[in-house]
């Protein structure tokens, strides 16, 4: 049973809206509170993943060192990967909280749990130690990792979308794609300072560890600030109304299935685009191009300071042109420059591969910005949590999350490093097609039935 506090409550005094709905009021201070309220779980979420993603050259040293090089890294990859097919079964389970019980109380718990399980990430010993119980027990934790962050991404953009202005959807849920770049930010900015201070066996004994201990403190902060704020007007409206579903998931899949393959399709670029651009070019970088470690986590760290100030700029135009022409504009420039980029990353420049990962960057943050006002604006309250809780899940468990471990094996068996391009390349084909089907959204009221 969840406690009566979790429970929405009557909005105090409402207003009409353009569609009719009547809102509660909110003050700037509580939409600044929202913000950063739904920044920080980003931000820690992927802070985690980044280390990872960053490391795992590292860390497959410590948990396969039995492997040659190229199969640990693979084997790396695949517990990155299989941590992501329990994220489906999170985006049911943490829609189903969002969508019956409220947005705060998903976001409060999702965030905590994460973070739990990052903190234990430092703790567990290497195959050296405990042998095969190592990666055994850091397969567990990543289970634990994928099944509470796959609520994390979906409840903010909801969150965020349900508090803001009308006519500022899409800026104001850019912040949480915002918020996962500052997150990869901070874990390649460690990442660079590590590699740097620290020599191999250094990383290997411990250095790695160091980034993992973070999560737990800033876990807690993002709990107690998520803890203090109410749940959105739309939801505590629905609420007083009784018009809250006992059942999110049967409902979607019963009145809104078409939306959700037309979403599915719509998150493959960011899914594929996202984890390879953002995650795994510093290995690529260096495993297989062959540039330092320290030159490519420099690079990928100049290019997530530009990312960053992207999103923003494409939320802002989704408000002003509309999601489908951004998202379609975003689509259409990978399909045309993603394989001459990934050809040219083969030059020995440093100036060059830094130019195309802002590139990219760029491409990808067409996408990226605008994607979540997108997602949540398809979906009516009552289901918003669900729909884009498992529409944004499932293409990430299966191609999101398997993107490292595809693009390493794309290379290992076609001998191409330009593979990953092509693999781009083809998510990008989708992802225009399901987006070309949508409905633009960006200009109505969010739907309530």
């Amino acid at each position: 049973m969840i406690p009566d506090h979790t429970r929405a409550t009557a909005p105090p005094a409402t207003r009409p809206t353009l569609s009719g709905q009547t809102h509660t009021p909110v003050d700037a201070a509580t939409r600044r509170r929202v913000i950063g309220a739904s920044f920080i779980g980003n931000f820690v979420e992927w802070f985690d993943y980044a280390m990872y993603g960053y490391l795992a050259v590292t860390i497959s040293a410590v948990f396969f060192p039995d492997s040659d090089p190229a199969t640990g890294l693979m084997l790396t990859f695949s517990l990155f990967a299989v941590s992501f097919l329990v994220r489906p079964l999170g985006g049911f389970f943490w829609g189903h909280i969002g969508d019956r019980f409220g947005r705060r109380i998903a976001l409060s718990w999702s965030i905590l749990i994460m973070s739990l399980a990052t903190f234990l990430i430092a703790l567990i010993p290497g195959y050296a130690t405990i042998g095969i119980w190592a990666p055994l027990a850091l397969l567990a934790m990543r289970l634990v990792q994928g099944f509470s962050a796959s609520g994390e991404y979906a409840g903010a953009s909801a969150f965020l979308v349900e508090y803001a202005p009308p006519r500022k959807r899409g800026i104001y849920a850019a912040v949480v794609p915002a918020s996962t770049a500052t997150g990869l930010l901070l874990g390649s900015l460690i990442a660079t300072v590590l590699t740097a201070t620290l020599d191999d066996q250094q990383m290997i004994d411990w250095g790695w560890r160091l980034p993992f201990l973070l999560a737990a403190p800033m876990g807690l902060i993002g709990r107690y600030i998520r803890s203090k704020l109410e749940d959105t007007p739309a939801f505590r409206e629905m609420a007083t109304k009784d018009e809250a579903v006992k059942a999110p998931v049967s409902e979607l899949f019963r009145q809104h299935w078409g939306r959700l393959l037309q979403a599915s399709g719509a998150v493959l670029l960011n899914a594929v685009g996202f984890y390879v651009i953002l995650s795994y070019m510093p290995t690529y970088l260096s495993e297989e191009l062959g540039l330092d470690s320290t030159s490519s986590y420099l690079a990928t760290t100049v290019a997530l300071l530009t990312y960053i100030g992207f999103i923003f700029v494409t939320g802002s135009l989704s408000d002003r042109f509309g999601r489908k022409r951004l998202l379609m504009s975003a689509s259409v420039a990978f399909i045309l420059f993603t394989v001459p980029a990934f050809y040219l990353l083969g030059t020995d420049s440093f100036v060059v591969v830094l130019l195309l990962q802002i590139l990219l960057g760029g491409m990808l943050a067409l996408n990226d910005g605008t994607l979540p006002s997108f997602l949540a604006e398809m979906f009516p309250t009552k289901v918003r949590y669900t729909g884009f809780a498992v529409s944004f899940n499932l293409s990430n468990a299966l191609f999101g999350g398997t993107a490292p471990l595809v693009a390493t094996w794309l290379i290992a068996t076609s001998g191409n490093d330009v593979a990953p391009g092509w693999y781009l390349m083809a998510a990008a084909a989708v992802s225009l097609v399901a987006v070309a089907l949508s409905r633009e959204t960006s200009k109505d009221p969010l739907q309530t039935e």
